[in-house]
C-alpha cells in the first residue's frame, strides 16, 4: 500500500530568486503536490507558476542521470557514460594540467544567478585552487545596484516591502511576473489593497500599470535621463527633505547645479515621456513618506547602469527615504558564518589585483569577473590566457551578450567541465558533463549573500537519483582532488551546519524555524553616519577622481547611436514561465509559452506586412534571429520586445540544440561596455523587422 502524503516545508529555489515558502507533498520518494504556504515569511501563500511546476524536472525523462565524457569532437553531441570516479579524475586532471601550464589563474570558475550555498562553495573552490577568476553574470545582475549603493551610501538600498509605504515606484520591476531577490509581489499586492500608491516606469504596460497612479512609458535605455529629470523637479521646486540633505548628504549644491540641465522638457525629448507626466510623478514620489523605489534588473542592462543607479540613490537620499521603514533600507544579516571565512578569502590575499576584471579597471568591491573579460582572456590572452573552466548553474551560450563570441571561446578552451541537470547548449560544449541534483534533493540555504538581511531554509525533500549529486558535493569531492584535502568536509552537509552555527542552531533546528532574520534597526546613520569616506550619502562621489568615475550621475546619450537602417528600438523581457534559458523542457510551462514571441505593436506589424503568428526576422547591426510575431499595444509603436533565453531542447544535439536561431544574444554586442562593471548594452538596441 502506498504511504500517506508527507508534507515538508521548504523554500523555492532555482526557479527564481523570490524565496516563496512551499508546502511539498511527498509519497514514495516522489513529489506529488506543491502548494504555497499561507504562513510563508515572504510569500504568505503565494507561489508562481514556475514554483508550482518545479517538481516536474525531478523525474523528467531527459534529465541527466550519470556522468558523461565527450566521445566526438567538441559540441558534436557524442558521449560515453563514465563512473563518478573517472569523471572527477578527468575534471581534476584537466584543470590541474591547465594550472601547470598557465598558473591557477588560467582556470575560470563560472556560475549563473547565485541560487544558494553552492555559489559560495564554488568561490571557496576557486580560492583554494588559487584562481581569482570566478565568472558571473553580475555585470548585468545585482552588482551594479549593490556595489554602486556601497560607494554612494555605504550599503545596498533594498526596497522595504515589510513595512507599509505610502508610495512604491516600480522602476523596471515587473514584480508580478518575475519576483526578484526576496521582493515577492504578494507583499506589494497587500499594500496596494491597503491603499499604497504605485508609479510604474517601464517601456511595456505591465499588469500593475493598470493599478498605477502614473505609468511612465520610457524609451528603453534612457533611465538615467529620466532619473535626472526627477531630481531636477524635486530640487527646483524645493520638494526635497531639507533637514536630511543638510545633515546627511555630501555635494548637494553641485548636484543641484548639475541637474538644472535636465528639465522635464529636455528629458521628455530623450525618454518620450511627456514633461507633465515627469513633473507629476516626481512630485508624487517627493510628497509621499515613506516611499520606496523597487528597482528591477533591466536598469543594469546597459553601459550606463552605474549612472542610473547613482541617480536613483540620489533620489532616495534627497527625499529622506534611506534606511527608514517602508523606504529603501540597509538590512543586516542574522547571526551566521561570515562569507569571507566560508569562502576562505584569507588564502588568496592578492585576488583583487590578479582578477582579469581588475586589468580592465572595474569598480572596487566587484569580486567576480564579467563574461566579456573572460572571453577576451580566452580568445586574446588579455591580460593573460585562460584555458580551462568549470561551470555550474549557468548557460553562457544563451546568457552572455554576443553569443557567437561565447561559442568561439568555449571552442578554444583546452578543457571545460559543466555540472547540469539537463543537456544544454553550454553543457553540449563540455569535455565532461556532471549530473547535478536539483532543488528538493539536498539541504541548502537560500538568500545567503544577497543582502536582504535574512536566510531561508531549504531542507532536502526527496532523495536524488542514484548518480545525481548536489553541486556542493561535486565541488567538495573535486576540492579534495585538486586542493589541500583537509580544507574540505567529510560530508558536504557540514557547510550548511557551519553557516547557522553562530546562531546557536543545528541545520535541523534552522529548518524548524524556516528562516533567520537580522536585527531590525532603522536610521543607523544617526549613530555613526553612513559608511562612506565622508560619512554622508555621496551625491557627489568623494572617490570619483581616485577611481576615475563620474562624480555626479550623467546621462551619456542613447545606449547605441540611432541608425536610419535600423529604425526601431529593441528591448527584451523575462518570461513569467521560464528562468532565463531554463525550463523550456518542462511540458507544463512550454505549453503556456511554446515559442519565442516578439511583441510588436499592430500598427508596426501592419507597416511591415506582418500578420500575427508570422515568423519574423529581427535584425540589429550585430546579428539576426527569427521569432514569432505576437501583437501587443502594451508597447510604443517604435519599440519591439523580443523573447530572451530561447533554445530548443527538442532540437539537434549536433548543433547544440539550435542555440542560434532565436537567441536574443545573437543580436547584442560587447563592442561598448560600461567601465564600472564591464556591462554591455542589452536594451535600447537599434533594429529592424521583416517577415521571415
Amino acid at each position: 500500500m502506498a504511504e500517506d502524503i508527507r508534507w515538508v516545508k521548504t523554500h523555492c529555489a532555482r526557479m527564481d530568486h523570490g524565496g516563496c515558502t512551499l508546502l511539498v507533498g511527498v509519497q514514495d520518494n516522489r513529489i506529488v503536490k506543491i502548494k504555497g504556504d499561507p504562513t510563508g515569511f515572504l510569500s504568505k501563500g503565494y507561489t508562481c507558476i514556475k514554483g508550482l511546476a518545479s517538481a516536474d524536472k525531478l523525474n523528467h525523462p531527459d534529465r541527466l542521470r550519470y556522468p558523461l565524457k565527450r566521445a566526438g569532437k567538441r559540441g558534436e553531441g557524442k558521449w560515453k557514460r563514465v563512473s563518478w570516479d573517472e569523471a572527477l579524475k578527468t575534471v581534476a586532471e584537466g584543470l590541474l594540467k591547465v594550472k601547470e601550464q598557465y598558473g591557477a589563474k588560467g582556470v575560470a570558475f563560472g556560475v549563473g544567478m547565485p541560487k544558494g550555498l553552492e555559489h559560495f562553495i564554488q568561490i571557496r573552490l576557486a580560492n583554494l585552487f588559487g584562481s581569482p577568476n570566478v565568472i558571473a553574470s553580475q555585470d548585468v545582475c545585482h552588482a551594479p545596484r549593490e556595489i554602486t549603493g556601497v560607494h554612494t551610501c555605504g550599503f545596498y538600498p533594498v526596497a522595504d516591502l515589510h513595512y507599509a509605504s505610502k508610495l512604491v515606484v516600480l522602476w523596471g520591476s515587473n514584480i508580478t511576473a518575475t519576483n526578484e531577490e526576496g521582493e515577492i509581489c504578494s507583499m506589494l499586492m497587500k499594500q496596494i489593497k491597503d491603499g499604497t500608491e504605485i508609479i510604474v516606469i517601464d517601456p511595456r504596460r505591465i499588469d500593475l500599470a493598470k493599478k498605477a497612479k502614473h505609468w511612465l512609458q520610457l524609451r528603453p535605455g534612457t533611465d538615467t535621463a529620466l532619473a535626472l529629470g526627477f531630481l531636477n523637479v524635486i530640487i527646483e521646486e524645493g520638494l526635497y527633505d531639507k533637514e536630511f540633505v543638510e545633515k546627511w548628504t555630501h555635494g548637494f549644491d553641485e548636484l543641484a547645479a548639475h541637474v538644472k540641465d535636465y528639465s522635464p522638457e529636455k528629458v521628455s525629448g530623450i525618454t518620450w515621456v511627456p514633461a507633465d507626466t515627469i513633473r507629476q510623478a516626481a512630485r508624487a514620489y517627493a510628497a509621499a513618506k515613506p516611499a520606496a523605489i523597487q528597482w528591477g534588473n533591466p536598469i543594469e542592462h546597459n553601459t550606463q547602469t552605474f549612472e542610473t543607479t547613482r541617480a536613483l540613490i540620489c533620489l532616495m537620499a534627497i527625499t529622506g527615504n534611506l534606511d527608514i521603514p517602508g523606504g529603501n533600507v540597509d538590512p543586516r544579516d542574522p547571526k551566521m558564518l561570515g562569507l569571507a571565512p566560508l569562502v576562505r578569502a584569507d588564502l588568496i590575499p592578492n585576488k583583487r589585483k590578479e582578477m582579469i576584471g581588475n586589468f580592465h579597471g572595474v569598480i572596487p568591491r566587484l569580486m567576480t569577473n564579467a563574461p566579456t573579460f573572460f572571453r577576451k582572456a580566452v580568445l586574446e590572452d588579455v591580460p593573460y590566457p585562460i584555458r580551462g573552466a568549470y561551470m555550474m548553474c549557468c548557460n553562457p551560450m544563451l546568457s552572455y551578450a554576443d553569443s557567437k563570441l561565447t561559442y568561439e571561446a568555449l571552442m578554444k578552451l583546452d578543457f571545460l567541465a559543466v555540472a547540469e541537470i539537463f543537456m544544454t547548449p553550454t553543457a553540449a560544449m563540455a569535455d565532461v558533463v556532471l549530473p547535478a541534483a536539483t532543488q528538493f534533493e539536498f539541504n541548502d540555504i537560500g538568500h545567503i549573500g544577497i543582502g536582504h538581511g535574512y536566510i531561508l531554509a531549504r531542507p532536502k525533500v526527496v532523495e536524488p537519483p542514484d548518480e545525481c549529486w548536489p553541486d556542493i558535493k561535486i565541488m567538495n569531492e573535486l576540492g579534495k582532488l585538486m586542493t589541500p584535502k583537509e580544507l574540505w568536509k567529510e560530508n558536504f552537509d557540514e557547510f550548511a551546519e557551519d553557516v547557522v552555527k553562530p546562531a546557536g542552531l543545528t541545520y535541523a533546528q534552522f529548518c524548524e524555524k524556516g528562516y533567520l532574520k537580522g536585527p531590525e534597526r532603522f536610521k543607523k546613520y544617526e549613530e555613526k553616519g553612513f559608511s562612506t569616506p565622508t560619512q554622508k550619502v555621496e551625491l557627489r562621489l568623494s572617490t570619483a577622481e581616485k577611481f576615475k568615475l563620474s562624480p555626479l550621475p550623467v546621462y551619456k546619450g542613447l545606449p547605441e547611436a540611432e541608425d536610419p537602417a535600423y529604425p526601431l528600438v529593441l528591448t527584451s523581457a523575462k518570461s513569467r514561465y521560464y528562468l532565463h534559458s531554463s525550463y523550456r523542457w518542462l511540458e507544463k510551462l512550454r505549453k503556456m509559452n511554446p515559442d519565442p514571441r516578439l511583441e510588436i505593436h499592430p500598427e508596426t506589424a501592419g507597416k511591415f506586412g506582418i500578420a500575427e503568428g508570422d515568423r519574423v526576422l529581427i535584425e540589429t547591426p550585430y546579428g539576426k534571429i527569427t521569432q514569432r510575431a505576437y501583437f501587443s499595444d502594451a508597447l510604443d509603436a517604435r519599440v519591439l520586445c523580443a523573447a530572451h533565453g530561447w533554445w530548443f531542447p527538442e532540437g539537434n544535439p549536433e548543433t547544440q540544440y539550435d542555440w542560434q536561431s532565436s537567441n536574443f544574444n545573437m543580436l547584442t554586442s560587447v563592442g561598448k561596455l560600461g567601465k564600472e562593471y564591464g556591462t554591455p548594452n542589452l536594451k535600447g538596441l537599434p533594429c529592424r523587422v521583416s517577415k521571415a
